[in-house]
């Protein structure tokens, strides 16, 4: 289904490319998420994990890296990915592909302090989680880990 470039800039027009850091501590049903409270729209107000679109340039494991140190002022590196999601109509702002990284953090037991896009943020109990409270398809995801 590819168009091919633009006939008037020569340009191809591609989903644009995202990273989502997903960490977890604690073990059994003290297992717990880190998550942030989106401050805009798509989902403001929701709940979602930590991320946003690599920059040109950018490697995504840095990309997912920097986007955790941004929203939460937690220094961490992707240890593997969990997922990718492409699905043409999964974000209202257009196509994008999101790389789902599991995280390793450098102190597990860092509060974290929201920042840039992020209202709020913190560890919540995976038992507690507001899954029907949740941006994009982060509820899929957070299932699954």
């Amino acid at each position: 289904m590819s168009e091919g470039p633009c006939p008037t800039c020569g340009t191809y027009h591609n989903p644009a490319l995202t990273v989502d850091a997903v960490a977890v501590r604690g073990s059994g049903e003290d297992r717990e998420v880190l998550l942030i409270r989106r401050g805009h729209e798509p989902w403001k107000g929701c709940w979602a994990f930590p991320g946003g679109f690599v920059d040109v340039g950018e490697k995504p494991e840095d990309a997912v890296a920097r986007e955790l140190l941004e929203e939460c002022n937690i220094v961490g590196k992707a240890c593997g990915i969990i997922t990718v999601r492409g699905e043409p109509e999964r974000d209202p702002r257009g196509h994008d592909v999101t790389i789902f990284y599991q995280m390793e953090l450098d102190e597990i037991s860092s509060e974290p302090v929201a920042g840039d896009d992020a209202a709020h943020a913190e560890w919540v109990k995976l038992s507690e989680v507001e899954l029907e409270n949740m941006g994009a398809d982060h509820a899929e995801i957070l299932k699954n880990i």
